[in-house]
């Protein structure tokens, strides 16, 4: 009988020969195979559990006997009766290989799972966190052994699991003594390495049976959404979002950027604003999801570049005036705590690179989230929000620029305006004859018009009511095609009503028992100007690709899944396209937050990616305003929209009488010829 024998491991199908009586695991780490343990053979981990396979295997040219692997010993059979074995399952750290034997690795088993990113994407994203635990068994002090706890931590996992030359913190270092006699000298460690040496992070009393968690944070200019995530497998246990506490220095970037100027400290000011919601989104988030915040071990962080360095602590200044220099473009890993994260004593955060002057991390994520890099066709992609960012591009070439276009899409500057909150417009239709609007809130799934609706509190409009309302007002003749609102008598309907100078569109009206809920001309101008930036981007973008169409248009942004493309055609938002070629892809910042969260091979490939991006500077270009202008009417000046045109009829009407006058904003009326 020969001393070696032949296992083959599904899925993956990596074989080889190894001695007889090797166990599954050892054989497993021989061969390359992706077969998880945390205990490191202890058998207390269940980690490593695979399937033994008998019988004929033609493809392998194998036949399997059941004799092929040990029979259960007494640490499977002490496992066994304490939390049960499944049918055909085994221990891959005690199971020795006997002769040739076909092994199956189930997914529950692999360190690099690969999981499905999104619903509608084909992508699989592979879990390869930079954050792992390892469970070791330290060796207790004595009077003759002159090393520090840490020191001999770090002993401990050299031996055990080959960890070379470990780091902590301070921080890490004043838990670590009581940690390691609360759990009789064995500790599950939080084992960081992000392609810079290996650092403990945590430490836990015994064998951790929960996963470690970790926060994928968009921070935006007006909200900053979060993911609570099991760095096992990458599923999401709690989203939550706060306002951004910084809107009270200034509703836009520019206006931040204007208050660090004029006030001594104010720079400060907006950092530790911003550091305190971070640390109460963490804390939040945490609460939802019922984990102690010392549990998480990581962060990853995307953001526009003035959020960048106002959460950073450096002085946004120099990006207030050309050439809009960044402090640094890199990718950064430090401590969470620097920048407000409640989390575990030594958890890391990482933000993503910036690619240029305003185009920051936040785009970098869309970019690896919807990877135009990776397609033929080209696609354009808007990151709706306060300051949008746009990419375009292909297999060949991405361009990217950002457009300030305001916080009008999220609600505010709007004068009914909200967030996304329950009680909030988010869907609205206006019937074309009767004039006669139909809405619906969140928080209920029916139409105001049903009898089901019932009577909810109504508190305002979020982004994507205001959108859908000025695109069916558009559509249904209340608005004209410069944006003005119509009169009573123009538009043949006693919701038109006079406001000042001007008029307003109402949608609801509570009396004493609720909000009244109007679309005022001030309104209309707030979605016009913020509209024209973003579409203005985009041509420019086209511009220097040298094309006049798109074959495909992706909505993304914290409300993107929310927005409807036939809309924001109507009003404008986007170049003319099929509709059923335009899609939302809702927080794809966000989402490339996570999967940079649950994959270091994300953040490579995304650090590769952001030096092949041509940056675009929309604020120097002359043809940035030649179609900011033209982008003012609802569709456009001059583009024909012909895709649009075959959908949604928009009337010729007019509601400029020649007068001047002031709109709702306090702008001069604009002449239309």
């Amino acid at each position: 009988m020969s001393d070696d024998v032949q296992v083959i491991f599904t899925p993956s199908g990596k074989r080889g020969r190894v001695a007889r009586g090797t166990r599954v695991l050892a054989a497993a780490r021989k061969l390359g195979v992706d077969l998880d343990s945390v205990c490191g053979g202890r058998g207390v981990c269940s980690k490593c559990m695979v399937v033994p396979s008998f019988g004929d295997f033609p493809k392998h040219g194998l036949h399997v006997e059941p004799g092929a692997v040990s029979g259960l010993n007494a640490v499977e059979q002490r496992y066994d009766k304490i939390r049960g074995l499944k049918p055909g399952y085994r221990l891959g750290c005690q199971t020795e290989i006997l002769a040739d034997v076909v092994i199956d690795v189930p997914p529950e088993s692999q360190v690099h799972k690969q999981v499905v990113r999104k619903a509608a994407s084909e992508r699989v994203m592979e879990m390869d966190p930079a954050t792992r635990p390892v469970y070791i068994e330290v060796e207790e002090p004595d009077m003759h052994r002159p090393e520090g706890d840490f020191q001999r931590l770090a002993q401990a996992l050299e031996k055990q699991w080959q960890v070379k030359g470990v780091r902590t913190d301070l921080e890490v270092l004043r838990v670590l003594q009581p940690v390691l006699r609360k759990g009789d000298w064995k500790v599950t460690v939080a084992l960081h390495d992000a392609g810079d040496g290996p650092r403990v992070t945590g430490v836990f009393p015994g064998l951790r049976e929960a996963p470690l968690y970790g926060l994928a944070i968009d921070l935006g200019s007006t909200t900053i959404a979060g993911h609570l995530v099991a760095l096992d497998d990458g599923r999401v246990l709690a989203s939550a979002g706060v306002m951004n506490p910084q809107i009270r220095f200034g509703e836009d970037l520019m206006s931040r950027v204007s208050y660090a100027m004029m006030n001594p400290g104010g720079d400060q000011e907006m950092t530790k604003a911003v550091r305190d919601a971070m640390g109460d989104l963490a804390r939040e988030l945490a609460g939802e999801a019922k984990v102690g915040t010392e549990e998480i071990v990581e962060a990853v962080v995307v953001c526009n570049p003035v959020m960048h360095h106002l959460l950073l602590g450096i002085d946004p200044v120099e990006l207030g005036q050309a050439p809009f220099a960044l402090a640094t473009s890199e990718s950064l890993d430090f401590p969470a705590r620097e920048i407000g994260i409640d989390a575990s004593a030594g958890a890391r955060a990482y933000i993503l690179p910036l690619i240029a002057g305003h185009v920051g991390a936040d785009a970098a994520a869309v970019a690896l989230s919807e990877a135009p890099q990776r397609r033929k066709d080209l696609s354009l992609i808007v990151d709706v929000g306060t300051n949008a960012e746009i990419l375009l591009g292909n297999n060949q070439r991405v361009l990217a620029c950002s457009s300030p276009t305001g916080p009008a899409f999220e609600g505010a500057q709007i004068s009914s305006g909200q967030r996304a909150a329950p009680g909030a417009i988010e869907r609205i239709e206006i019937d074309p004859a009767t004039k006669e609007p139909r809405f619906k809130i969140i928080g209920n799934d029916h139409w105001s018009t049903d009898p089901e609706f019932g009577t909810p509190r109504i508190t305002g409009i979020c982004g994507s009511g205001i959108i859908e309302a000025v695109a069916e007002m558009r559509m249904a003749g209340i608005v004209d095609a410069s944006g003005l609102i119509g009169s009573a008598e123009q538009v043949g309907t006693p919701r038109c009503e006079p406001n000042g100078r001007t008029h307003e569109y109402v949608i609801f009206d509570g009396g004493l028992e609720g909000p009244r809920i109007t679309v005022t001309q001030g309104d209309i101008r707030a979605i016009q100007l913020a509209k024209s930036a973003l579409y203005a981007g985009a041509r420019l973008l086209m511009d220097e690709m040298g094309v006049d169409t798109v074959d495909r248009v992706v909505l993304a942004g914290a409300f993107g899944a929310h927005i409807s493309p036939k809309h924001a055609m109507v009003l404008g938002m986007i170049p003319d396209a099929p509709l059923n070629h335009v899609s939302s892809a809702g927080n794809a910042a966000g989402t490339g937050a996570h999967m940079a969260l649950c994959s270091v091979k994300a953040r490579r490939e995304i650090e590769d990616q952001v030096k092949k991006i041509t940056k675009v500077e929309t604020a120097i270009e002359p043809r940035f305003q030649e179609h900011f202008v033209a982008a003012n009417a609802l569709p456009h000046a001059t583009a024909p929209f012909p895709e649009l045109r075959k959908i949604a009829p928009l009337p010729d009407v007019s509601f400029n009488t020649g007068g001047s006058g002031e709109d709702g904003g306090g702008r001069r009326r604009r002449r239309r010829g």
